[in-house]
C-alpha cells in the first residue's frame, strides 16, 4: 500500500513539472507587453524613420513644409569638388506671392547639415554696398561671419534653375554664431566668371522640415522663373 502511495506521489509531481513546462514555453512564444509611451530614440532625418523625410533624396518637383511654409522644389544643382557633394535646392513659395529667392542646401560634412537661404540685396539695409567675398570676416545686419572654404565645383543642373545643364561655380562659404552663416557664389560660363551672389543663411533644425515627393512630370530641363538664377 505504502508503494502505491509513492507512486501516485511521483506521477502528480511529474504532472506538475510537464504544466509548469508547457507554461514557461507558452511564455516565451508570447508578445512581450508594450510599455505606454515608450519610444525608440530616432534620428527625425533618418532615411528609414521617415517622420521628415530624407533632405538627402530632395529632388524638383518634391513639395517641403519648413516652420508651417509650404515650399514647391523648382530645381536643384547637384555639386562636386573631388570626392566631395552636396546639393542646392530652389524654392517657390506655394502660399503665397513669389518674392526674394531662396534655397535649401544639403551636405554631410560628416553628419548631415540642412540650411535654408535668401538671397542677399545689396541695397538692404545693414549690407555693405558691392559686397565681395574678399576678407575673412563680413559683417552683415550687426552679425559677424568668418571665412571657412573657398573652391570651385562642377555642378549638374535638374528641373528649372535658369543654368545651364552642368558647369563650374566658385564659392566662399562664412560661419555665423547660432547656426547662421554667409554665402557667396559666382558661376562660371563661355563669358568668364558672373558676378558675385551673396545668400544668408540659417540651420534648419531636426524634425522641422517636412517633405513631401513628388513625381517626374515637375521636371524639366534648365528654364527660367521664380526661384531660378539669373
Amino acid at each position: 500500500m505504502g508503494d502505491i502511495v509513492v507512486v501516485a506521489a511521483i506521477i502528480v509531481a511529474l504532472a506538475g513539472v510537464a504544466v509548469a513546462v508547457a507554461a514557461l514555453r507558452a511564455a516565451r512564444r508570447r508578445p512581450a507587453a508594450s510599455t505606454a509611451g515608450a519610444r525608440r530614440p530616432a534620428d527625425p532625418f533618418a532615411p528609414e524613420d521617415g517622420v521628415g523625410g530624407d533632405p538627402r533624396t530632395i529632388a524638383a518637383g518634391d513639395l517641403v513644409e519648413y516652420l508651417g511654409e509650404r515650399l514647391f522644389v523648382r530645381g536643384s544643382l547637384r555639386l562636386t569638388e573631388g570626392g566631395f557633394t552636396w546639393s542646392e535646392h530652389f524654392l517657390d513659395a506655394m502660399d503665397g506671392p513669389g518674392g526674394t529667392r531662396r534655397w535649401l542646401s544639403v551636405e554631410e560634412d560628416p553628419d548631415l547639415e540642412v540650411y535654408i537661404w535668401t538671397e542677399l540685396e545689396d541695397e538692404e539695409p545693414g549690407t555693405p554696398a558691392n559686397l565681395t567675398p574678399s576678407a575673412k570676416t563680413i559683417t552683415v545686419r550687426g552679425v559677424t561671419y568668418h571665412r571657412t572654404e573657398h573652391g570651385m565645383a562642377d555642378y549638374r543642373s535638374e528641373g528649372t534653375t535658369g543654368l545651364p545643364a552642368s558647369g563650374r561655380v566658385e564659392y566662399a562659404d562664412y560661419d555665423g554664431p547660432g547656426g547662421r552663416a554667409l554665402a557667396f557664389e559666382r558661376f562660371v560660363g563661355a563669358d568668364g566668371r558672373g558676378s558675385w551672389e551673396a545668400s544668408l543663411g540659417e540651420r534648419v533644425p531636426n524634425g522641422t522640415l517636412t517633405i513631401y515627393p513628388g513625381d517626374d512630370s515637375a521636371l524639366t530641363d534648365g528654364g527660367s522663373g521664380p526661384g531660378a538664377r539669373p
